[in-house]
């Protein structure tokens, strides 16, 4: 006698509902980690470096702790000098609008803004 196993292909193309992307989470804990560094600040142009470094390493530290599995992150954080002067910031993206999403956060105070996007892309 020969004995064959069978089994399933386990590959998923898709990661399940629970397992996404999910932008208001996410916008939570930027705002979260926004307030946390900055709300005590005053707009420096010699610290403007370690505050966005800083942010952008706690960000992507909580979203390695949501245990997305597949998903590669990318955090840009900008902050500018407040000088009643209007910014705008674009951007573009080729991936899927079924796995792939991002979130984003703005922190104003009176003497300086930034915006944080987290960019959540699945790997297939």
């Amino acid at each position: 006698h020969s004995l064959q196993l069978m089994s399933e292909n386990t590959h998923q193309i898709q990661p399940s509902y629970k397992n996404k992307f999910k932008p208001g989470a996410v916008r939570d804990l930027i705002r979260q980690t926004l307030v946390n560094v900055l709300s005590d600040k005053t707009y420096s142009s010699e610290n403007v470096a370690q505050w966005t470094r800083e942010i952008s390493e706690d960000v992507k530290s909580k979203l390695k702790d949501l245990t997305l599995d597949r998903y590669k992150f990318v955090v840009q954080v900008v902050i500018g000098e407040q000088r009643d002067e209007g910014v705008r910031m674009g951007c573009r993206c080729f991936w899927d609008p079924e796995c792939d999403n991002y979130a984003q956060e703005t922190y104003i105070n009176d003497t300086m803004f930034c915006v944080a996007a987290a960019f959540g892309v699945y790997v297939y």
